[in-house]
């Protein structure tokens, strides 16, 4: 599986400053997609998210952007907008085309440099690398200064990144696929949905790798290192027929994804938004969509953890 490109139409692009510690990721579906979003974080820093309406004029998109760099990061959509427009890419309003591109942003600017962030050059440079390929995970693209656990402050924190997975239906939906991609940088833990056991989060000190448990901090009053640095963005997207209202609908289920692993998700720091994506005509119940949304997303989250490694001090779970 490749991830978020196993739903034919999708093309992924990252663009990283490792030096800045930011980044931005481009999904492209420049055919158009029917899409729907969910924002449950109070914390979101977005763009566009009206012409996802079901009540909305247009019927498609042709791109979601995800980037780092707070507010300032929702400058590289229009970097996207310009690359498709540049290949005749948008909503045809008869005298020219113009890209619907949606954008999502999360906190990153206390890792690396807070004046350094995601621009409209840098979102072009990610949509031109877009390909249909594995898609890259870990520290890249809008996770590249992403983090988690912060109840503590950032000094007690661990890497997040970007994370992608994908679920196949079975039975009469048998060639129905959902794929998802997370950009991960949390308040809180993340947790093995498997398990339950913390796999990164925030740790009891700097040189300690024990986890002090976030949620069992909040019930005993703790607030010290509390900050509106984070939010995770998820993107499901799925080759079953959906309408704007059911897509809206697959991406308030795929939030129970987030609910399995984030603890707590959905904080008064994050600004969490997951956005749903139909490319496909595949007729598939939309409780069934939504069931495997959150499955992915759940998986992508997980993924974003285990795949960071240690950036600007933080320390993460893979080994380089």
């Amino acid at each position: 599986m490749k991830g978020l490109t196993d739903i034919e139409g999708i093309r992924v692009g990252h663009a990283s400053n490792y030096e800045a510690l930011t980044g931005c990721t481009v999904i492209l579906c420049e055919q158009g997609a029917v899409a729907g979003v969910d924002v449950r974080g109070s914390a979101s820093g977005t763009e566009e998210l009206e012409v996802l309406n079901p009540l909305h004029l247009t019927e498609r998109i042709h791109a979601v952007v995800l980037a780092g760099g707070s507010a300032f990061g929702l400058e590289a959509a229009s970097g996207v907008r310009r690359f498709l427009e540049a290949k005749g890419v948008g909503f045809n309003t008869g005298i020219t085309r113009v890209p619907l591109v949606v954008s999502a942003i999360l906190y990153d600017l206390g890792i690396g440099k807070p004046n350094v962030r995601p621009t409209r050059e840098m979102g072009e440079a990610a949509a031109a690398a877009a390909s249909d390929g594995p898609v890259v995970e870990g520290a890249v693209g809008a996770g590249t200064g992403a983090t988690v656990g912060k109840i503590r402050g950032l000094a007690s924190a661990m890497k997040g990144g970007i994370g992608t997975a994908t679920v196949e239906l079975e039975g009469p939906y048998a060639g129905a696929r959902v794929s998802a991609l997370a950009a991960v940088n949390a308040f809180g833990d993340v947790r093995d949905p498997a398990t339950g056991k913390i796999i990164a989060g925030a740790r009891l000190a700097s040189d300690s790798m024990e986890f002090a448990d976030t949620e069992r901090l909040l019930k005993r009053g703790a607030r010290g290192g509390f900050t509106r640095q984070n939010t995770t963005l998820v993107v499901v997207a799925t080759n079953a027929r959906l309408t704007k209202v059911q897509a809206t609908k697959v991406a308030q289920l795929a939030q129970g994804g987030l609910m399995r692993t984030l603890a707590p998700a959905h904080s008064m720091f994050d600004g969490d938004v997951v956005f749903a994506l139909s490319l496909g005509d595949r007729p598939v119940d939309v409780t069934a969509v939504g069931v495997a949304a959150a499955e992915a997303a759940a998986q992508a989250i997980v993924r974003g953890v285990r795949s960071a490694p240690t950036l600007g001090g933080v320390p993460g779970l893979k080994q380089v």
